[in-house]
């Protein structure tokens, strides 16, 4: 179920006009979709989010299809959830559920359990009083569990409050020993890469194509949830350097997940360089990378030098394909970043991906080395523009068809 407030609505952007996401997210959380339906509206009804002759109608579907949950596209207030449960008769749950559900049974490090545990538990308690009417009742006397006149609903969210207290507490070991082996590595004076990108882009069979590694790669939503990292040998720079594989980013993260999961995202924020993994056969790459430097810019890591990754080119089709393996791309600030064109299934331009990342090794040598350069030299091409300004991208290399607005010369 999507709700479309127009672009003046509350949620302008957070709605996913096909529903595709939201049945893939489904799908990965193992249910399957059986209808889909999509209402517009001003604002959110402050009862049932969609209006009472829609949710007569998602009544109607549930019985004919015997649909055991409705997911909605969009974040649901708890009363508004406890509201279309007595209409429907069935579960309901927004995005934000569906994506800890996934996260809880990915989960696989005692780290990566607790992250989740954690967004769930604040998830929960947010829901609690809506919840749990029935446990409203008042017990009290001598010797009673709770003391006089205290509801069961605070024991339950004191219980919460508590665990969640307990879990921040071990992740704060868990962080202080990822910074324990980060400092070590730093100390080594490792270069650190890491792999950042929409789920579902790439980033594992990339890291996988890269460091012969077995990291678990699927073709599904957040197949990764635990940061892995290996060393990855760059012969042209005749030296190691670390490659971090994270969890992936996607439209709406509840910002609890992001919160949950800063010790896993900090390998990003930490490192020199960022491979930003674009699946190039999506029709909306241009919004989940737009996505993606917004979660970046979230955690910290908005400013550190990026090579554009494009995978799957094995998924384009021959009129598509860009002409060069390589060019260079001018981002918002009018900052120009190298993009690579790959496929991490065959191979096809892993090396040149290889030769970017020794370049971008040695510009951030020079830098280190005390030279004047800004961190925005790391992303500016070695070719300088030419004699008239221009620059040294060459568009002519790119298809004269309408197909190639795929990969427009300018992001």
């Amino acid at each position: 179920m999507g709700v479309d407030f127009g672009r003046s609505g509350h949620h302008a952007g957070a709605f996913d006009p096909t529903l595709d996401e939201l049945a893939l997210l489904a799908e990965s959380a193992g249910d399957t979709a059986v209808a889909r339906v999509v209402a517009r509206r001003q604002a959110p009804d402050a009862a049932l989010f969609v209006g009472s002759g829609k949710a007569d109608e998602i009544k109607l579907l549930v019985d004919a299809h015997q649909a055991h949950t409705v997911l909605f596209d969009q974040a649901i207030s708890p009363a508004q959830q406890r509201n279309l449960e007595r209409v429907l008769g069935v579960p309901v749950a927004d995005r934000t559920a569906l994506i800890l559900e996934i996260f809880a049974a990915r989960a696989k490090s005692h780290e990566g359990k607790l992250q989740v545990e954690l967004a769930r538990l604040q998830y929960l308690a947010t829901r609690l009083v809506r919840r749990w009417s029935h446990l409203e009742r008042q017990s009290g006397g001598i010797g009673m569990r709770g003391g006089p006149g205290e509801a069961q609903i605070e024991l339950d969210r004191r219980m919460i409050d508590e665990r969640i207290k307990t879990i921040k507490e071990r992740l704060k070991k868990v962080q202080r020993q990822r910074s324990t082996q980060r400092r070590a590595r730093s100390r080594n004076g490792v270069f650190k890469v890491s792999l950042v990108g929409y789920t579902n882009a790439g980033k594992s069979t990339l890291f996988n194509a890269l460091v012969k590694a077995r990291a678990y790669a699927a073709d599904q939503l957040f197949a990764t949830l635990d940061t892995t990292t290996r060393s990855l040998y760059l012969e042209a720079a005749g030296a190691s350097v670390s490659l971090s594989d994270t969890v992936g980013f996607i439209r709406d993260l509840p910002h609890k997940l992001v919160e949950a999961f800063q010790a896993t995202l900090q390998e990003a924020a930490d490192a020199d360089l960022l491979l930003h993994v674009v699946d190039a056969a999506s029709p909306v790459l241009d919004e989940q990378m737009v996505e993606v430097e917004r979660v970046l810019a979230e955690i910290g890591a908005g400013d550190i030098p990026q090579i554009l990754v494009y995978n799957k080119l094995d998924k384009l089709e021959d009129n598509q394909r860009p002409r060069s393996p390589q060019d260079w791309i001018e981002r918002d600030g009018g900052e120009r970043v190298s993009r690579v064109f790959v496929s991490a299934l065959t191979g096809e331009g892993l090396d040149v991906l290889r030769q970017q990342i020794v370049a971008a090794m040695s510009s951030m040598a020079e830098l280190t080395a005390g030279q004047d350069v800004t961190p925005a030299d790391l992303n500016s091409p070695a070719a300088a523009p030419d004699e008239q300004g221009l620059p040294s991208g060459d568009p002519s290399i790119w298809p004269e068809n309408d197909d190639s607005a795929a990969f427009p010369t300018q992001a």
